[in-house]
């Protein structure tokens, strides 16, 4: 397991890590390319060093909470839809990218049991992989763990909370001109840098006001990938986020970039580097777009609250407690992460129903929003 740094020693060997990155491309680092190091830098990013992400309370030295965590309904729920999926396809394996905890994945487990030969997690940090072993260790024949993927893929793949966790690029428009956004060192601290560009949101922003937004390569190219790799399957992607009309709406002028520790939210992503998580909310119209270009069509978009209700999250709370009633509804309710959550599908075309007819996943069979993309 990777060692444990003190916080400021941490915050002071990546900054000293990024600052020889940075001298490397001549002084400027675009956001994507600081945002990388900062939450990926071997040993050093947040999501790489062995500090705690995960959890309910700040007491425990989390820094978030998510689905997983708040309650085992969440997994039970998911997997009626991943049993759907695995039987469409004819096949046994789940693929997920950024396991976390391994909450979700022990949920998934447990509740699939034998309709699931092969968990595999593909995870970057070497600390949370081994977390995820300790907390699997009951499905150890079933789970393995890789950094990349295969060149072909066969299965369910999941994703909760992953593409928000991409690096994204920086735009500014000032003054009616249009600019990156990067990262440079100014008087022992990192300050933000504007170059013009070419770059452009995929929507013109009306208005002639000051707007700053990203744009998200990393994760509609991450979209592309799966569907190279994916044979046969389907894909859940779980968020936050809006399509694209609401994300670039004009008066959203100053992005969504966000950054949390210990359960509190502060936007400035240049501070305390490693030391805390560094997030955009999603564009799931580009997110859409770039697997149905690729060839892997969208199989429904919906909200979380609404997915988690088609596939049966309130079933077995009869007897629930008042606590863990109160959990559930946090999945669920539109001021909690029922409406700002949303889950997008991917399916190959293989996947058809017995009699031939198109598959449609369970998740989406009532309020589905496709349209809204």
């Amino acid at each position: 397991m990777t060692q444990m740094i003190n916080p400021s020693i941490l915050t002071s060997k990546l900054t000293e890590h990024i600052t020889g990155a940075m001298d490397a491309a001549c002084g400027w680092l675009g956001f994507d390319a600081f945002m990388a190091l900062a939450l990926y830098a071997p040993g050093l990013g947040y999501y790489a060093n062995d500090s705690r992400k995960f959890g309910l309370m700040p007491g425990g030295g989390s820094d978030f909470v998510t689905a997983p965590e708040l309650s085992p309904q969440f997994g039970r729920a998911l997997a009626r839809q991943v049993a759907q999926a695995l039987e469409a396809s004819g096949t046994a394996e789940v693929w997920e990218f950024g396991a976390g905890s391994g909450a979700l994945a022990l949920q998934l487990l447990d509740a699939l049991g034998p309709r699931v030969a092969r968990y595999t997690i593909i995870d970057l940090s070497g600390s949370l992989r081994e977390r995820q072993r300790e907390r699997l260790a009951a499905h150890a024949g079933k789970v393995h763990w890789a950094t990349e993927l295969p060149p072909k893929m066969r299965g369910v793949v999941l994703g909760n909370e992953v593409l928000d966790a991409m690096p994204v690029k920086l735009l500014a428009r000032l003054n009616g001109v249009w600019h990156e956004r990067g990262v440079v060192l100014h008087e022992g601290r990192f300050s933000y840098a504007d170059r013009p560009t070419d770059l452009r949101p995929p929507l013109e922003v009306l208005g002639h006001h000051d707007y700053v937004t990203e744009i998200h390569p990393q994760a509609e190219g991450f979209v592309r990938t799966l569907a190279d790799r994916l044979d046969t399957g389907a894909v859940f992607l779980l968020d936050y986020g809006f399509p694209e009309h609401e994300y670039y709406h004009p008066q959203r002028s100053m992005g969504t970039l966000i950054c949390h520790r210990a359960h509190l939210a502060d936007a400035d992503a240049l501070a305390d580097v490693g030391e805390k998580d560094i997030t955009a909310h999603v564009n799931f119209t580009g997110i859409a777009l770039a697997g149905q270009d690729a060839g892997l069509p969208v199989a429904g978009y919906t909200s979380q609250g609404r997915f988690l209700l088609n596939c049966g999250l309130l079933d077995g709370l009869d007897n629930a407690s008042l606590g863990e009633r109160a959990m559930v509804q946090k999945l669920v309710n539109e001021h909690e992460m029922g409406e700002l959550f949303k889950v997008i599908a991917f399916a190959t075309d293989t996947l058809r129903n017995p009699d031939g007819t198109a598959w449609q996943p369970l998740g989406f069979v009532a309020g589905e929003r496709m349209h809204t993309l």
